[in-house]
Parts: structure tokens; C-alpha cells; sequence
């Protein structure tokens, strides 16, 4: 995950038009596809995003850009990766399914979350394929509203993430996340084989 982007390097669309139509690619339960993206290139729409993204009440009023956000506003992209609940509530009273209603009962998991999480993974592994830098991120809960408004997002999609996109910035590396420090969970404390009980 890049943290600090180039500003003076920018992503053909065709190179994102190939990226965008891999995320496409997604598994999605009921092949219901419920991903839209929002792409943002030109500077005043990302501007835009980050003005309306921090407009969360804060303790710290107006303030300078923290060095996270200095590193990450440059991102010549940011894609916001969107669900679409009703869709895989239509689908799932289709025929097909055998559901006669749209009940969100029937949905322990939000699959439209899941699926389009998915998709941007899926984002992510084809930008680092083409050694293109990326950084997934949320935008704070209080901000959704704004941020669905200044692009006019319809009411039916929730924003699940930005995936910003670009190319390292060569004079400012990306600094080493301290939460690594916490080292990587072995597989033994991740992997149960046949139950969790102990033999």
C-alpha cells in the first residue's frame, strides 16, 4: 500500500480502462455484480473528494493536511468502489433463486459489501501487476453524506472504499506502517483444520 504519490506521473485510461474491466471480474453471489465505480482524474474532482471527505466535525477545525494525507492527496486516481444493496435484493427475488421476497434476513453477510471488496482486490493485485501503486482506504462514516453529495451519488449506493492510484513518489518514500510492528499471525493461529477443538 503506497502512501506517498508522485504528483508529476498520471495513468493512461486505457491502462485504467484495463484495470477497471479486470475488477469487473469479481466473483459476485448470484452474478448480481453489484459494483458501480466512481473514477475521479481530473484535479477539481479530487480536490473535491478530499474537501468533502473532511468535513466531518473535528476538534481540530480547520487544520493543515496530516503527513498521511499530504503523502496521499497527489494520486493522480481515486476510484470510490460502490455497492448496490437493492440489486442483490432483486436478485435474490428472481425466479432463479427461489426467494419470494427481498428480505435482508436471508443475508447474514452483506454480500454487495463483500463482492464489491472483491472487486477492488482485484484492482489492487492488477495495479501491482502493472507496477502501478495503490493504497486502499475508507472514507469516515460522518463524511459519507458529503462525499455522496458533491458527486451526486444516488441514495441507493454505499461507499465501501477509495482505491487511489498512481506511482511512488521517488523523492518522499512511503514510511513503514507501525502496525507491522504487530509481525504477521502465523498460520498455526489462523488455520483450523477439520474443527477448532483441540485433539
Amino acid at each position: 500500500m503506497c502512501r506517498r504519490f508522485d504528483p508529476d506521473r498520471t495513468i493512461p485510461d486505457p491502462v485504467l480502462d484495463d484495470l477497471l474491466d479486470l475488477a469487473t471480474r469479481a466473483p459476485s453471489a448470484g452474478h448480481t455484480q453489484g459494483w458501480e465505480f466512481l473514477v475521479l482524474t481530473d484535479p477539481a474532482d479530487r480536490a473535491r473528494f478530499w474537501a468533502a471527505s473532511n468535513a466531518y466535525p473535528s476538534d481540530a477545525g480547520d487544520r493543515e493536511p496530516d503527513p498521511w494525507l499530504r503523502g496521499v492527496q497527489p494520486a493522480p486516481v481515486l476510484i470510490l468502489a460502490l455497492s448496490d444493496k437493492d440489486a442483490y435484493l432483486d436478485r435474490y427475488a428472481a425466479p432463479d433463486k427461489g426467494w419470494t421476497d427481498r428480505s435482508e434476513d436471508r443475508w447474514p453477510v452483506p454480500y454487495w459489501d463483500t463482492d464489491t471488496a472483491m472487486a477492488a482486490m482485484i484492482l489492487l493485485l492488477a495495479a501491482q501487476e502493472r507496477a502501478i501503486a495503490a493504497l486502499f482506504f475508507g472514507v469516515p462514516g460522518p463524511a459519507h453524506p458529503a462525499v455522496k453529495a458533491a458527486f451526486a451519488v444516488p441514495d441507493r449506493l454505499r461507499i465501501v472504499g477509495v482505491v487511489a492510484l498512481g506511482y511512488p513518489d521517488p523523492h518522499t518514500p512511503t514510511p513503514r506502517s507501525p502496525s507491522l510492528r504487530r509481525g504477521r499471525r502465523r498460520l498455526a493461529d489462523v488455520v483450523h483444520r477439520g474443527s477448532f477443538r483441540s485433539v
